[in-house]
């Protein structure tokens, strides 16, 4: 199974939480077939911005949302 992970970043209202503001300014940077590749998109973004505290970039695994019973442990 394809594993997709979107990684997307922006303005916070709290550098702790991940509420974002101006969701119309999110920068979406991509969407990427496995974890690694998108964990090196996500480094260079935040590297980019780590001056900026209220700036915050993320990695949403898409695949546990599209089909999350699938990364469920079998009982």
């Amino acid at each position: 199974m394809q594993k997709l992970h979107l990684v997307m970043g922006g303005r916070v209202t709290d550098p702790r939480g991940l509420e974002f503001v101006e969701l119309e300014k999110l920068d979406l940077v991509g969407v990427y077939p496995d974890f690694s590749s998108a964990e090196e998109a996500w480094r260079s973004q935040a590297q980019r911005t780590v001056d900026d505290a209220e700036m915050k970039y993320v990695i949403v695994h898409l695949h546990r949302l599209l089909e999350p019973d699938l990364d469920e442990p079998e009982a």
